[in-house]
């Protein structure tokens, strides 16, 4: 064998030992992800399985509990005739107010009350007395001062969903490395610049838990805001649909605002991982 030769074989060898791994095809990504999307949703899909099974197999009664077919196709005709896309606009304006409310008044404060604690001082009782009675219990007394129309549901939800807000945001002020703030005294640092680049910044992640605990309250609250004089709403559709046995409109209505609030939660979390890039284990 001439040396052109022996030199182009050693030459194709070469180039492909170092030739870079092909791209893991379709099947092998999916058998890689599996396993971790069945520890997360597995029950999730046994619960869901179950329910259709014993439902359809007669083992419940399948008039109290429909079979999920049932209920998602009454869902999907609902939203594509659009009986339910006034009642989604109107919950969503409703715990949407009470919500940018709550989070207008709640963070500001808890910023305010975790750094001066004459303030904390003077709020925290009266703070703990309501944060201990139940909105539900004070909304006949909301209705009393307010009536019975919008006002009324907008502000027991906000009610609701302000202290959480305001819990979490007092919590993570609180929780600020105290050595970050004396390292930034000794560099200099004003008291507002030590706010803005150091507390606030440092507070953001447990602001976050508060925010999503309060999005779940909204949607709480609002079934039960929605529940009384009103003829509008997910809620109300809840209950007019169980007081004319309609079982798979209620369910489906449940259903919906189960989704809204896995969206609502999914945003948050979203935007949590945005802001807070430099919180994240795998940053």
């Amino acid at each position: 064998m001439s040396y052109e030769n022996v030199n182009s074989t050693l030459g194709a060898d070469f180039r492909l030992a170092n030739r870079p791994p092909a791209a893991p095809g379709l099947a092998t990504r999916l058998n890689a992800l599996l396993p971790s999307f069945l520890a997360r949703y597995g029950l999730v899909l046994a619960f869901l399985a179950l329910w259709q099974i014993s439902s359809t197999q007669g083992w419940v009664n399948p008039s109290v509990f429909p079979p999920l077919h049932i209920i998602v196709s009454a869902l999907w005709d609902s939203l594509a005739s659009g009986a339910l896309l006034d009642d989604i606009a109107i919950s969503l304006q409703r715990s949407g107010i009470a919500f940018v409310a709550a989070v207008a008044i709640g963070i500001p404060l808890g910023l305010v009350m975790g750094q001066a604690k004459i303030v904390e001082q003077a709020l925290d009782p009266l703070l703990q007395f309501f944060r201990q009675t139940s909105a539900l219990a004070l909304y006949p007394v909301f209705i009393l001062l307010l009536g019975l129309g919008e006002t009324s549901k907008v502000f027991v939800i906000f009610w609701a969903t302000l202290f959480p807000i305001l819990l979490a945001t007092i919590g993570g002020v609180k929780e600020v490395d105290s050595k970050l703030i004396e390292m930034a005294r000794t560099y200099g640092a004003g008291r507002l610049t030590i706010f803005r680049r150091v507390i606030l910044p440092a507070s953001v992640p447990a602001i976050f838990v508060g925010l999503r605990l309060s999005a779940t309250t909204a949607l709480l609250l609002l079934i039960a805001a929605e529940m009384i004089g009103a003829n509008k709403g997910i809620g109300f559709q809840v209950m007019n649909a169980q007081y004319n046995f309609q079982v798979p409109l209620m369910f489906a209505a449940i259903l919906l605002l189960a989704l809204l609030g896995l969206l609502a939660n999914a945003v948050l979390v979203l935007l949590q991982k945005k802001l807070c890039r430099w919180s994240q284990p795998n940053a």
